[in-house]
């Protein structure tokens, strides 16, 4: 499969060993995961102002983080480049993160975000490691394609930038696999999950916030204290989320781990109805089962 084909690839350089199966107890932790991922998510849709929803969200993983940098044994060397990647790759994404949600739906910008990830893997092991496709996984990224292209044109809104919205969220989506990837071998190489958890959480955290009190200064305090506690929560629930999915890819094959995660998009499409009062509809509805069904069948069948 591919992910698990550039996960293991790459692992195999760094001498790690991957394991196809499922523990219950990984299974249970990646569907938590999801739900936490995508109640975070409408917390930083929610909150009008993007630049501060994802400053309270990257604050809240930071405190989150700090008993875990202070308490837990630290990375081990060969696992700071993995690190140090991530850090960059997840301050990317959640910059584009923002862009996403002040332009778009949350049905929308989060299912394409999410399903992007899928697809651009296959591609890459694809085009880097020669890898032929399968029968399996031609289907799945037909389906995801054809779920994705659906969530590009439908339902778009007057007030947003339509194109801004669905471009960005693609590019989230390139991010997405990207950290994933490096994620998955890094907290393996790491010898210490707890470690890497709270020093990825920690450093990536702290980005989002210092840009945010360099640009608004003075002002950014008065913008964040009408949500401040909200916004927190959504941190931590966006630390708890990737630390389940970091625990997880190191008890099980990264391809299985990244499978169940997405199911974070049917929790996110039905937020963005029901929360949100976004419509559904019967052609969304199709759309998302198309991309969740393209993702199973790419990872697991």
């Amino acid at each position: 499969m591919a992910a698990e084909v550039l996960f293991v690839a790459a692992g195999s350089v760094a001498g790690l060993s991957v394991s196809p199966r499922i523990p219950a107890l990984v299974l249970v932790a990646t569907l938590i995961a999801a739900c936490g991922h995508a109640a975070w998510n409408a917390i930083a849709h929610w909150v009008p102002d993007k630049l501060v929803s994802i400053t309270l969200v990257n604050a809240g993983g930071s405190l989150c983080a700090v008993p875990l940098v202070v308490w837990a044994a630290a990375p081990g060397a060969r696992s700071w480049i993995f690190l140090g990647t991530s850090v960059v790759l997840h301050i990317a994404y959640n910059m584009l993160l923002m862009a996403s949600y002040r332009l778009g739906d949350l049905s929308q910008t989060y299912p394409l975000a999410r399903g992007t990830s899928p697809v651009v893997v296959t591609l890459t092991a694809a085009l880097l490691f020669s890898e032929t496709p399968r029968s399996g996984q031609i289907a799945g990224v037909l389906l995801i394609s054809l779920g994705l292209g659906w969530l590009v044109f439908w339902g778009r809104r007057r007030s947003a930038s339509p194109r801004g919205a669905v471009g960005a969220a693609l590019v989230t989506g390139v991010m997405i696999a990207a950290y994933t990837t490096v994620d998955g071998i890094g907290v393996r190489e790491s010898g210490s999950v707890l470690g890497y958890i709270g020093w990825l959480l920690l450093l990536e955290g702290l980005a989002v916030p210092l840009y945010a009190l360099a640009r608004r200064r003075g002002a950014l305090w008065s913008d964040l204290r009408p949500v401040w506690h909200i916004g927190l929560l959504g941190g931590v629930l966006s630390f708890a989320a990737y630390g389940l999915i970091l625990w997880a890819q190191t008890r099980s094959a990264l391809a299985d781990v990244a499978a169940l995660r997405e199911s974070s998009i049917i929790v996110g499409a039905l937020i963005g109805t029901l929360v949100f009062g976004e419509r559904f509809g019967t052609a969304r509805v199709a759309a998302t089962v198309a991309v969740v069904a393209g993702i199973g069948t790419l990872y697991l069948a």
